[in-house]
């Protein structure tokens, strides 16, 4: 049994945030850890103590995690950014709030002593004789220790406390993956007169410091008295901090509002979600429209809240089914059917509506990343200065756009109305042009819809596209007057727009496009691309600014390759499916920051390369990192541990080992991803969510349900016959309740699976 952990998080916005600068004011952005890992770095609010972001993340966690943690730093220019505060929420805390946790929450100071990680592997067992007792503790090794030197390592060295007795290991030197294999013997005569609660054996973690005192990496502790029934103690053990002793602040460093919520599912075997895959296949196929089957079903069980996850899994279900644009047309058949105003046709937060947005995300944003990603990154690279507001107009900025000085506010304006101009006219021309690059899926869709609006509200005068045809109206009465120049280019616009939209349904064939292929990509869309530095193969050793080498990336679920620039021809490249690893890079290694490493075997299997990437910043890193463990999610030769440094000078700068074979001295992170639309198909996980779902409104199908079957003839359950032959149900069977599918059988749905009632039920 799997299990798949799902945190999502939004940092919103801060306020009464205490200034850092001698301006008066701070220059916030935060920084997401989960177990001190970053995975997530917000952009820079400047000049502002009530800053807003509204920026928002999902991050897949398939081993969970134990603390999830906001920083709010203050950027400088020069020198280090300041640390202003911090949030820490445990996963038990999280997990206590079923709908999420959405409030403001106070920052709180940052503890060097508080900020500890890592894990500590240790082996435990007491020896007893006829005259004593002596407790060996193996200290072995530990990984992933906090950085406490500016080296970006530490020197960490183990001290134990037991009886009454101090031991401690040496010291190793520059390193947060220290070996040391030692044994260290506790006499535990006279143990049980002390007090209970120094009954036990505390193991501290340390940073040895020639200068000042030695930098607190961590602790673990158990009581002593289990130990004597037990054989050993052994495994790793995770690094906790000294209690927080300090005093409620009183939101004197100012508060986030933040909303997170946690989702875990136990994924059973793909079995036990046949019957529910089949089931929403016939409710697709079948023609019937009646309330009773299982699309109705779950559309009338779907609150708000879940509306969104329900559609989300729903779509990926049928894609991976090849029958995404069959389902679309069901749900939209149903929807355009009960609307009897033909102006309030999708605009209810339906099931139809969520599903239809959510299939455009999925099928059509390789295609909106195609069509507009040259404007849009031409638009970043000229960073020219455009503000049509004459409220928030800044003469400063732009002497950028001119040679002459300051410009005159109208002198702005005019700049900025024809830069925009230009702006729009390319990204109009690179929609209407786009007919034949749309996902034929998407057509077929658009087609579809077409035809069951126009069945239900035939005629002329309901033909107009509610959008397009409100556009004139609605133009010029908007908050926004400023924009007005603009209306007249976009008026005339129009008249194309439906003429794009009357191509873009034009199809001849009504095959089911989502048979020709069941996955999200094909094997020749670019899934991410951009320019990344590589590091040089040949520079083993020395680390200098000609070592990594500018190089444009692209990613398919094939291939990565690279060359010198995006019009090169010649290219080099990997297998996906010779991808072992995909992992962060130790700072220490090569002092850089925000670097990679894929690991990679070669046909044979006889050796593996790694390659060395950075890149720009923390959040390129997460999603370069991100979009090539999907790809790679389910290669066979995926490794289980792997090298943070890198092999110079004999040795490997994480653990300092000499063998350049010797296994990995960290735990591989292949499933960590972050949530976007471009997770790959997962039908037991799909499923599964859906399940819950249906479990959770099983009081509500039950009094539904329940009531159709009383006139009707009574259900029988094999094994249950006795129970259930009075209402066709028994609240306090391990059966949960029974459904009448529209075809005629009936479904039981048990615990982690859901089985028809005709199968042999042998225990519940």
């Amino acid at each position: 049994m799997a299990r798949n952990t799902a945190l999502y998080f939004r940092l919103v916005e801060g306020k009464n945030l205490p200034a850092k600068d001698v301006s008066g004011t701070s220059d916030p952005y935060c920084i997401v850890k989960v177990d001190n890992e970053v995975v997530a770095r917000t952009a820079t609010v400047w000049r502002d103590l009530n800053p807003f972001w509204g920026e928002e993340f999902t991050l897949h966690l398939p081993l969970g995690f134990h603390t999830l943690s906001f920083y709010v730093m203050d950027e400088d220019t020069i020198g280090h950014d300041d640390v202003i505060g911090k949030i820490s929420l445990s996963k038990d805390l999280i997990a206590s709030h079923p709908r999420g946790i959405d409030s403001w929450v106070n920052l709180s100071r940052v503890d060097p002593d508080e900020e500890v990680q890592g894990e500590i592997y240790l082996e435990l067992h007491i020896m007893q004789d006829q005259y004593r007792s002596t407790l060996h503790c193996h200290v072995l090794e530990a990984r992933d220790l906090a950085p406490r030197d500016i080296s970006g390592t530490s020197d960490p060295f183990v001290r134990i406390f037991c009886n009454n007795q101090t031991l401690e290991t040496t010291v190793i030197k520059r390193t947060r993956f220290p070996r040391w294999n030692e044994v260290l013997e506790f006499d535990l005569r006279g143990i049980e007169e002390l007090d209970p609660s120094d009954q036990m054996i505390s193991i501290e973690v340390w940073d040895w410091d020639m200068v000042g005192k030695n930098d607190f990496l961590g602790r673990v502790w158990f009581p002593i008295e289990p130990l004597h029934k037990s054989p050993a103690v052994t495994g790793w053990f995770r690094l906790l901090p000294f209690g927080n002793t300090e005093e409620e602040n009183g939101g004197k460093l100012g508060s986030l509002r933040i909303k997170v919520s946690l989702s875990e599912e136990r994924i059973l075997p793909s079995l036990y979600y046949q019957t529910l895959i089949q089931l929403l296949v016939e409710s697709v196929q079948s023609p019937d429209q009646s309330d009773c089957n299982l699309l109705a079903l779950l559309e009338e069980i779907c609150s708000a809240e879940s509306r969104q996850e329900v559609a989300v899994k729903l779509v990926k279900i049928f894609l991976g089914q090849g029958l995404a644009v069959t389902f679309l047309d069901k749900l939209n058949q149903r929807e355009v059917n009960q609307t009897v105003d033909p102006n309030t046709l999708f605009r209810s937060n339906s099931l139809a509506s969520k599903c239809m947005e959510q299939y455009m995300k999925i099928v059509g944003m390789p295609f909106l990343h195609e069509i507009l990603k040259p404007i849009i990154n031409r638009i970043f690279e000229e960073k020219r200065y455009v503000e049509l507001d004459p409220c928030k107009i800044d003469s400063n900025r732009s002497r950028r756009i001119s040679f002459k000085g300051s410009m005159s506010e109208h002198q702005i304006l005019e700049s900025s109305l024809e830069t925009l101009r230009g702006y729009l006219r390319d990204i109009i021309d690179a929609i209407l042009g786009s007919v034949e690059q749309c996902p034929s899926g998407m057509r077929l869709c658009f087609k579809q819809l077409h035809k069951r609006v126009e069945e239900k509200f035939p005629g002329p005068v309901y033909q107009a596209v509610q959008s397009i045809g409100n556009l004139g109206q609605q133009l010029g009465y908007g908050k926004e007057q400023w924009m007005s120049p603009l209306h007249p280019f976009i008026q005339q616009s129009v008249g194309r727009l439906r003429d794009f939209l009357d191509r873009l349904i034009d199809m001849e064939s009504e095959t089911e496009c989502g048979q020709i292929s069941r996955t999200l990509f094909h094997p020749s869309i670019t899934i991410k691309e951009g320019f990344l530095h590589k590091r040089k193969a040949e520079a083993v050793n020395l680390v200098t600014r000609f070592t990594f080498k500018k190089r444009y990336f692209w990613l398919s679920s094939q291939t990565l390759s690279y060359s010198k620039s995006p019009d090169w021809q010649v290219r080099s490249s990997i297998p996906v499916h010779r991808i072992c690893a995909v992992e962060r890079v130790d700072e220490n290694a090569f002092q850089h920051s925000n670097m990679m490493q894929i690991i990679s075997q070669d046909s044979e299997a006889q050796g593996s390369h790694i390659m060395y990437i950075q890149c720009k910043n923390v959040n390129e890193l997460n999603q370069w990192l991100s979009a090539l463990r999907k790809v790679s999610l389910c290669n066979q030769r995926l490794l289980p541990t792997y090298h943070p440094g890198a092999y110079r000078n004999a040795h490997w700068t994480c653990c300092l080992q000499s063998d350049r074979t010797v296994r990995g001295c960290s735990r591989t992170h292949l499933a960590v991803t972050l949530g976007d639309w471009s997770d790959p198909l997962d039908p037991d996980a799909e499923a599964q969510v859906l399940y819950r779902h249906l479990l959770l409104s099983k009081d509500v199908l039950r009094d539904k349900y329940l009531e159709n079957t009383m006139n009707a003839e009574k259900p029988q359950c094999k094994g249950h016959s006795e129970k259930g032959k009075s209402i066709g149900i028994d609240i306090h069977c391990p059966m949960i309740y029974y459904i009448k599918q529209y075809s005629g059988p009936l479904f039981c749905f048990s615990y982690g699976s859901i089985l028809p009632c005709k199968t042999p039920v042998v225990s519940h």
